[in-house]
Formats: structure tokens, C-alpha cells, sequence
């Protein structure tokens, strides 16, 4: 794992330590194991990649449903602070944390960051011990789960299990006043940010906030706040561009992501206390008229379902390999991702928003409904908003995937009843973005209408889609996953409509199997069959608010990607990108005036490197 950029880009101390790399490791299989102390380490795993990964140095895919992992440290001179905070940004799925024999912390989701403060357990010594329990019941069907199979080898659209720590694991010394958490919003009409800080720790009534804001140019804003208690919510207001704010520097876009740089501090008195890095960026989403809006503008979504696994690492990955992901997507023509079943990696979001690529967030799925699959998934689901709603890059909430955890939606009220709460909860823990309450089918309650139809006929796909009038018989009378796209007690008042699944083209190398849902034989049968498949949808562009191909790359044992499982294009990229885009030619795209979004800025890039 690079261990350069800090694992939080938008909540960024000077001063941290990586826990990545070597964990002693031990497995209990039996839950046999209460405390640290009973516990036999018999092997070594480099986190944060799962046991069941390659990269781990382990490599075991059978059940395991307990696991364990200790970590000596020593006292470095980057942790000396009047606290030290222990954080984790994902172990799956329940964790309980002891340091030296003290019980810290207890968590229970396998997608969403928590931390510990240590410091009593730490006391004096200048060594320390961290335990890790991570319990992940392979076959517990009530959890949020996404693509992780509950079956002994993949199957289907299934894929191997992540268990434990997969996400960096870091030590922080901070002060016992401090700031606690930060969110940002834009708010476009008014050429104001909304600005939101947690404060936790001794409060005094001489404490302020201090807020720099800064983009290529200098400084835009610069203000400083008295603290009447641990929460401070304000606004801060620009000066209006006037009529050419379309094209204003400030405005984020795929075309131009323009990052504004923030600097909060904790001030007592005079006395820098605390100082957190952040960023922001001025852009705003809405549907209106059946359309997709950016910026107060019709968009047309390009994107690509991301299902973030590699070959070596499964859900884990290096910095490196987010990177160049985003960078693999932009190249190809694309300016969104659909991240599919999974809460990705900060690090991930980082680089959408550096680079300029809009991201639909999906909640991973469980796959039974009880109350306590509810619960679970609720809480969760709650922490991802939460850990994700000031990137700019997110503009749309997925809490739902094809019925998947409600497959009773049209027969059972409580069904129902379940996707509109959590479309409503959604809205109200971030009115700013659309939801889709249930993307795929059986909408219910929507700001877009997602539509999953592997039709592989481009011809047939225009005739569905190509006119307002054949939309209205497809929502009517077409059944393209074999279920109703719309529920009876839904209404549909000029929703945008996005084929948010389609093509999954199988082409393999000649030694693999597989599987898609559609298969050709060549490169040049594969371009065929993208084309015939693209084409269909841009000319259906005047009535779809856009479309998300399936997929980005191979996935185990699904061969339907763009690009082979190690990134390797399966054709030219620019002819790949040329389709993409609804040029004729890949010369065309490549004198399309678009800002190289890898030169925008460099120390964007390069931000917060240790």
C-alpha cells in the first residue's frame, strides 16, 4: 500500500503514521477466542489487503469466519500530541480493537471508517500492543454484503469474500481540543459555500475557527468565527461572476475540475490549536424536464459500472491503482463511474475529483429482509453520507440495486415501504443530490428513472429508447431484465431515464473462460459490437439522460469488461473512447477541444505528499 497520501484527503493533519504493512495474523474458526491473551498468531499478513487476496501473502478463500491481528508498536516523535487517535477506514464487517489488553473500540460495517482514542490505553509506555477482531460470517445473507458470495467458490455475478482489515489502518496525534469533522456544500444560485465543523474535547469560550479558502489564483475567502459551542454551521459567499459564471474558473466540471483548497484552524485566542487541510468545489446537480443538470446545465451521463476488485487485491488496492483507474475511465471516453456495490476508498474519490469524473454511490447490498438486515444496512448506510457527501464528484445516492434485500417490492407493502424510507432518509441526510431509490426496476420512489435492459441489438435499444413515445411503451410494456421497470403506485412525471445497465460484452483471450451477456470471438468483433450498441443510445441521446456500460474491466469470473482484469484495454482506447464519445472517428476525439484533466493541476496531484 503507498502509504504518501494521507487516507482522509478531505480531513488531512500534518502529522500521521501509516499501520500498513506487516500484522501478526491468526485465524479462529471456531470463535473460540475471547482476549488478546488467548489468541495463537501463528502467521503474518500484510494489511490492508484481505486474507483471502494474493497481495495479503495468504491467500485463503475458504470460510473463516473469525480472524485476528496484533501489531506491536513503539513510540515515534510524529506521535507526541496530547492525544493519539487510532482510526480504521474499513474492516469487514464487526471489529472489536484492544490496545494493550484495553478494549477501545467496537464497530459493526464493513464499508465505513471508525477510530479509537488510545491514549489511557497507551499511558506512559513507549511500546504498545494493537489487537484486531474482525468476525465476518461468510454466509450471513442479512449484512451488507455487495458482491462478496456467501457460496465457497464464485458463482454467477458473485465474487470472492474480503474479510478483516481492507483499508489503511493510521495513528494521529491530535490535541484534546480539536476539530471533530467537516462538510462542505455548494450552493451555485447564490455563489455561496455551506460550511459545517465539529469541535470535540475542553471547551473554552475564547476558542474560533479560522477558514481560508484558495484557489490557482489566491486567496477567495478568508474568515474568522467565535465559537458559541461545538458546532458552528455558516456560509460563505463569493462575489458573483455576473453572466459568464458558466465558463467561470471556480465552477467544477468534468470539463474544468476546479478544487478550491480549505484551511481550517482551531484558534484559542491568538493560538493555532488545530489545523485541518480540506477542499471543496463550486458545482451544483438537479433533474429538471427529464434531464440530468450540472451546474444549472442539461448533462448527458457517459458513465461505466465500476466494480472495484483487482486480480491481486480483491476490494483493497494501492494508491496506484485508484489512480490509474480514473485516469483508465477519462481516457475512455467516459465522465462518470456507476460504482457498483461497494463504498469505495476515500482515496478513490480523491482522484474523481481531482481528475473530474462524476460518481453514482451504491450501497452494497444484503440479500435477505429482516429487521435486522434494516437496522444494519440503515446505520451504514448513513456512515457512507456521511463519510462521502463533500466530494463534488458524488452527484447521485444509490440505496438500492435491483430489489436486491426487497425481492417481495411488488407483492409486499413492508417491501415497498422499506425503499421509500430510505429514498426519504437519503434526501434528508443530503437534499442536494437525486436519489434513485432502486435502480434497475420496480422504481418506486425516484428522482431517475434506472433502467438495466442487455438488449444486444443497438437497433433494438433505439427503438426502445428513441422517442418520448417508445420510452412510455417500455415503462408500460417492457419487461427488459424480466421485471416491470415501474411500480403501480408509482408515478412517472418526466423522470430522466438512464440505461444505467447495458451491453456486458464478453471477449476473453483465448485461454480464459466465462461468461457475458453477449459474446464475440475478436478484437475487431468486439469494437463491432460496442459500436452497434453505442450508437443506438447517442441517437437516442435527445430523450436519455444518459448510460452506464457494463463493465469497466473482467471481474473473476465475469469476462465482460472493457478492459482484461490487469487493465490491459481488449482494443485500441482511442477507438474505444471514440465510440464512446459518439464520434465518427478516433482523429475527432483527439482534436476535441477537452482540457487534459491530468494537466489541470499538478499540485493537485501532488497534494499533501509526505
Amino acid at each position: 500500500m503507498n502509504e504518501s497520501f494521507h487516507p482522509t484527503p478531505q480531513f488531512e493533519r500534518d502529522r500521521w503514521r501509516s499501520l500498513d504493512g506487516p500484522w501478526l495474523f491468526g485465524y479462529d474458526d471456531q470463535g473460540l477466542w475471547r482476549q488478546p491473551a488467548d489468541v495463537t498468531f501463528d502467521r503474518e499478513i500484510q494489511a490492508p489487503f484481505p486474507p483471502e487476496s494474493i497481495a495479503s501473502g495468504i491467500q485463503d478463500q475458504g470460510f473463516h469466519p473469525v480472524v485476528w491481528y496484533q501489531r506491536h508498536e513503539t513510540r515515534q516523535p510524529q506521535d507526541t500530541g496530547e492525544r493519539l487517535l487510532l482510526h480504521f477506514g474499513a474492516v469487514d464487517y464487526e471489529a472489536m480493537v484492544w490496545v494493550n489488553g484495553k478494549l477501545v473500540a467496537t464497530h459493526r460495517g464493513g464499508h465505513t471508517p471508525f477510530s479509537a482514542d488510545i491514549t489511557e490505553a497507551v499511558g506512559s509506555k513507549n511500546s504498545f500492543t494493537i489487537t484486531v477482531r474482525a468476525e465476518d460470517q461468510p454466509q450471513d445473507l442479512a449484512k451488507p454484503r455487495g458482491k462478496q458470495d456467501w457460496q465457497a467458490e464464485p458463482h454467477g455475478i458473485w465474487y470472492p469474500r474480503t474479510t478483516g482489515i481492507w483499508q489503511t489502518v493510521w495513528l494521529e496525534p491530535v490535541p484534546a481540543t480539536r476539530l471533530e469533522r467537516l462538510r462542505w456544500g455548494a450552493h451555485l444560485e447564490q455563489w455561496e459555500f455551506s460550511f459545517e465543523a465539529s469541535i470535540t474535547g475542553p471547551f473554552t469560550d475564547d476558542l474560533s475557527l479560522r477558514v481560508k479558502l484558495s484557489a490557482d489564483d489566491g486567496v477567495i475567502a478568508e474568515d474568522r468565527y467565535r465559537l458559541g459551542g461545538a458546532e458552528l454551521a455558516r456560509r460563505i459567499a463569493l462575489s458573483d461572476p455576473g453572466i459568464d459564471d458558466y465558463r467561470n474558473d471556480l465552477l467544477w466540471s468534468p470539463f474544468h475540475p476546479s478544487l478550491i483548497e480549505a484551511e481550517v484552524e482551531l484558534l484559542r485566542g491568538d493560538e493555532v490549536i488545530d489545523r485541518v487541510h480540506s477542499y471543496t468545489a463550486m458545482r451544483s446537480v438537479s433533474v429538471a424536464d427529464g434531464r440530468f443538470m450540472l451546474n444549472g446545465r442539461a448533462f448527458f451521463l457517459r458513465m461505466v459500472l465500476d466494480q472495484g476488485y483487482w486480480p491481486d487485491s480483491l476490494m483493497a488496492a494501492t494508491e496506484a491503482d485508484l489512480r490509474r483507474d480514473v485516469e483508465l475511465i477519462k481516457r475512455l471516453g467516459f465522465n462518470g463511474a456507476r460504482k457498483h456495490q461497494k463504498i469505495e476508498n476515500p482515496r478513490w474519490l480523491y482522484w474523481c475529483d481531482v481528475m473530474g469524473l462524476l460518481v453514482w454511490e451504491e450501497m452494497p447490498s444484503p440479500y435477505r429482509f429482516n429487521p435486522d438486515a434494516v437496522q444494519r444496512l440503515v446505520a451504514e448506510w448513513t456512515e457512507a453520507i456521511d463519510r462521502d457527501r463533500s466530494h463534488p464528484c458524488i452527484v447521485v445516492w444509490v440505496p438500492f440495486n435491483e430489489s436486491w434485500g426487497v425481492p417481495d417490492l411488488p407483492t409486499n407493502p413492508a417491501h415497498r415501504e422499506y425503499v421509500r424510507a430510505l429514498y426519504h432518509l437519503t434526501k434528508t441526510l443530503d437534499p442536494s443530490r437525486p436519489v434513485i431509490g432502486n435502480d434497475g426496476w420496480e422504481n418506486i420512489a425516484t428522482d431517475i428513472l434506472g433502467v438495466h435492459d442487455y438488449e444486444e441489438d443497438g437497433s433494438v435499444l433505439l427503438s426502445r429508447y428513441g422517442s418520448p413515445e417508445a420510452i412510455a411503451r417500455v415503462l408500460m410494456h417492457v419487461q427488459p431484465g424480466g421485471r416491470a421497470l415501474a411500480l403501480t403506485d408509482f408515478e412517472f412525471k418526466h423522470h430522466p431515464v438512464v440505461l444505467s445497465e447495458f451491453g456486458g460484452v464478453a471477449f476473453s483471450r483465448s485461454d480464459e473462460t466465462g461468461w457475458g451477456y453477449s459474446r464475440v470471438r475478436d478484437a475487431q468483433a468486439f469494437l463491432k459490437k460496442y459500436e452497434n450498441l453505442l450508437t443506438g443510445l447517442h441517437k437516442s441521446r435527445p430523450y436519455l439522460a444518459g448510460f452506464c456500460y457494463t463493465q469497466l474491466t473482467d471481474t473473476f469470473q465475469e469476462k465482460n469488461g472493457l478492459l482484461y482484469e490487469d487493465r490491459t484495454p481488449k482494443a485500441e482506447i482511442t477507438e474505444l473512447s471514440a465510440i464512446t464519445r459518439g464520434k465518427r472517428s478516433a482523429m475527432e476525439v483527439e482534436a476535441e477541444p477537452t482540457p487534459d484533466p491530468f494537466g489541470y493541476s499538478k499540485r493537485w496531484s501532488q497534494r499533501r505528499k509526505v
